[in-house]
């Protein structure tokens, strides 16, 4: 039986990701800034290789996960994407769905330390890449954000799982409910982050965790790793199914289309 191999990250022809290996670290840049770094199908399953390749990667110990620029880590799903492709045809949000789910279940058992370098704002789905991760540090003017209720979608697929974990249940709630801003000093005291610096020493920071990461026993770490996840998958595995066809499905509702044709029209939603 041949066992699958990682390869050098040049060996991939990524357009919408950059995928860096150092010595044992690898960088994946989510490499769309002119659209915020938002994800669209493409780049997830572009996500999904890279991360796959690191997992196979004996020599790698641990990952960063960053956005390019300095607008933004991530502002989750391409909205105009789901308005062209997928808002009257659940069969292709549902499709869309498993490519989401596909690159959370890769990034979540990558079996190495993952580290998100929070470079600029974290809106939505970012946020379920930034909770995936197993720790984050950020830029000091970030902040964080969901704003389900308000355009038309339902924090479903890591965030409704997650940030109570992470944040405990009122927070979550407050967070869900009001889609207020998060600054990064109150992310940094709910627990959302585990250090703030200033931009200018966001990179040496950011090293300076990595370079303890990858001094430490690389199976010991992975099985660390895999029981601190317990509750992230427990909780995953019993709702994320079911908010795939949910979400799918209630892409015809007429709070869906309002929401996100208001975004893309950059109008304000009729509630």
């Amino acid at each position: 039986m041949n066992f699958p191999e990682a390869q050098p990250a040049k060996a991939f022809d990524f357009n919408n990701i950059l995928y860096v290996k150092a010595g044992p670290r690898a960088t994946v840049t989510i490499n769309r800034p002119g659209v915020l770094n938002c994800l669209d199908f493409p780049t997830m399953r572009e996500l999904i290789r890279a991360f796959e390749d690191v997992s196979w990667d004996d020599s790698i110990r641990v990952m960063v996960l960053t956005g390019a620029g300095d607008r933004a880590f991530c502002t989750g799903a391409d909205v105009k994407e789901q308005a062209d492709r997928c808002l009257d045809d659940p069969n292709a949000y549902w499709k869309w769905m498993g490519a989401f789910i596909e690159m959370h279940d890769k990034l979540r058992n990558i079996g190495k330390v993952t580290v998100g370098r929070l470079n600029g704002m974290v809106v939505g789905g970012g946020n379920e890449l930034n909770m995936a991760c197993d720790l984050a540090i950020a830029a000091d003017d970030i902040y964080i954000r969901h704003v389900g209720a308000s355009h038309g979608s339902v924090a479903a697929a890591g965030a409704t799982q997650w940030l109570p974990l992470i944040i405990g249940d009122r927070r979550a709630r407050e967070m869900l409910f009001l889609n207020d801003e998060v600054p990064a000093a109150k992310a940094l005291a709910w627990g959302l982050v585990n250090q703030v610096v200033p931009r200018a020493q966001l990179d040496a920071a950011v090293d300076a965790m990595c370079e303890k990461l990858i001094n430490k026993l690389p199976e010991c770490t992975r099985y660390t790793k895999q029981q601190l996840n317990f509750w992230r998958d427990l909780s995953w595995s019993l709702t994320v199914g079911h908010a795939r066809d949910w979400l799918a499905i209630h892409n015809l509702s007429p709070e869906t289309r309002e929401g996100i044709r208001a975004f893309v029209e950059k109008r304000p939603v009729k509630y």
